[in-house]
């Protein structure tokens, strides 16, 4: 399933605009590329997997951070927050200014539970590795035909492929670590998210540049806890204003 994005306008009655990803060359708004080794290497699927498994929490996690949005036309801010589950549950909160503007959302990996309202949530991303790329968590795309492992100093990355269709996701050791990740269809770049860990291993940000609107989303991360539950209501969606 992917979703669709168009132009953010009214920013303080929307929800952030879709987070869209470039690895490998830079996006129009003088994003540095990231040229991926030439040796890279086919691999199997569960050597992927295997890979994600270990760069995703075994506990509740709950994230807080401020968003700041660009584009030609204007640009907007606000706070949210993603609460995630060992088992790939996701609660996505956002906000703006003065409490205008509020969406969430249920994700279960690649699915979408629910969203609220969902014309406006169906912008967060155009698909689901790049959702959670966004919040530190490499996903592996739906239904890849073939795997490419990359490997250099510092750097591992995987190359996804289904027919035209390109999932590129690199872990850079740093300092500071890095994730980045790349969705290509039919060989056209949809953007480029670049995620920064702290020295402990926490989120420190995420930026997103988007080519083909010249914009810019960035995540600032201010807060992270492991609570022992979440709320019984956690999964269910807000309920509607009249």
């Amino acid at each position: 399933m992917r979703y669709c994005h168009s132009r953010y306008a009214g920013y303080v009655d929307r929800l952030i605009p879709g987070l869209y990803l470039s690895l490998v060359a830079a996006c129009s708004t003088g994003t540095p590329a990231l040229v991926l080794p030439a040796n890279g290497t086919p691999a199997a699927a569960e050597e992927a997997k295997s890979w994600v498994r270990q760069m995703h929490p075994g506990v509740l996690v709950l994230h807080r951070f401020r968003w700041q949005y660009q584009d030609r036309d204007g640009a907007g801010g606000g706070r949210g927050s993603a609460r995630i589950t060992p088992g790939d549950s996701l609660r996505l909160d956002m906000i703006g200014p003065l409490g205008t503007g509020r969406g969430a959302a249920f994700v279960i990996g690649d699915r979408q539970q629910w969203a609220e309202p969902e014309e406006e949530v169906r912008k967060v991303a155009p698909s689901f590795p790049l959702l959670w790329a966004m919040l530190g968590l490499p996903r592996l795309p739906e239904g890849f035909e073939g795997v490419t492992r990359f490997e250099a100093a510092q750097l591992v990355a995987w190359r996804f492929v289904r027919g035209p269709d390109t999932v590129e996701i690199a872990r850079l050791a740093g300092p500071p670590v890095r994730l980045i990740a790349d969705v290509r269809e039919s060989g056209v770049r949809l953007g480029r998210v670049e995620t920064m860990f702290t020295e402990a291993g926490g989120l420190k940000s995420s930026r997103l540049d988007i080519p083909g609107v010249e914009a810019r989303l960035q995540l600032n991360y201010y807060e992270t806890s492991r609570p022992t539950a979440f709320p019984p209501d956690t999964w269910r969606p807000p309920e509607r204003q009249p």
